[in-house]
């Protein structure tokens, strides 16, 4: 058995499950089942966002260690679950390192939903929210509007590796500009409620998740990266929208006149 191949295999697994929006502990264990599946005789995992640690002993008591970093985190709940059936499924279908490697090289590079279909939906997401927040059809289409330009503009700028806390901060700005130009056009009834269902799509819900996740585990250097990571997306979020909210004030006085 060739220990550093087998922890090679286990860290890029973690590292695609913490890039994919994974909880910590499921990351360690995921590679901890991955590891003594394949025969590593003890191992050790330590996982944060940005970083995963892996310690073991071969069965002549040698010891392996491997560092990898992360970087970013999308999410792509799909990933998740096949590296985790993945791992559940070795012994049974008694899979090889060779297996292994190829099936999480093709969890990797597999191909996502198509940025238009994504654009589509989250466009009807901000409409639905906009009705959920008693907004009315006049406001559902100005957000579906607003959010199909808001997740168009994320994509764009995420190809560019545009930090995410300037993208959450643009994306607040064009939900209060669009949403006061169209209530100015008499196109939406309720311009709050339009922009709340827009920004509906910046807003951190998996990070805060996985942070109380990650708290109520014990895993209190991940959750406070978590919860830090989550507050600043607000912050780009409420200073996007404040921006123009007080741009808007200063030209021109209010919005209802």
């Amino acid at each position: 058995m060739d220990t550093n191949r087998v922890l090679n295999a286990a860290t890029k697994a973690g590292k695609i499950m913490l890039e994919s929006g994974g909880e910590t502990y499921r990351v360690e264990e995921t590679m901890v089942r991955i590891s003594l599946a394949l025969g590593v005789k003890s191992i050790d995992v330590y996982a944060t966002p940005t970083v995963i640690i892996l310690s073991a002993k071969d069965e002549y008591n040698k010891n392996h260690s491997t560092v990898k970093r992360t970087y970013g985190a999308t999410f792509n709940l799909d990933k998740i679950s096949k590296i985790n059936n993945l791992s559940r499924s070795i012994e049974r279908k008694h899979l090889t390192i060779d297996d292994l490697e190829i099936e999480i090289d093709n969890i990797e590079h597999q191909k996502g939903y198509s940025d238009a279909l994504v654009i589509l939906c989250s466009a009807l997401a901000a409409g639905f929210f906009t009705l959920l927040f008693n907004g009315t059809f006049k406001d559902f289409f100005c957000a579906v509007f607003i959010g199909a330009i808001i997740r168009y503009t994320t994509i764009s700028l995420s190809k560019f590796s545009v930090y995410g806390f300037f993208i959450n901060l643009v994306g607040g700005m064009e939900a209060a500009l669009f949403a006061i130009l169209l209530y100015k056009l008499n196109l939406c009834d309720n311009y709050d409620k339009t922009i709340i269902g827009a920004i509906m799509l910046l807003v951190p819900g998996l990070a805060i998740t996985n942070a109380l996740r990650d708290t109520i585990n014990g895993d209190l250097v991940s959750s406070v990266t978590r919860t830090v990571e989550a507050v600043f997306i607000a912050i780009a979020i409420a200073v996007g929208t404040g921006m123009i909210f007080k741009i808007w004030f200063g030209l021109f006085g209010g919005i209802n006149i």
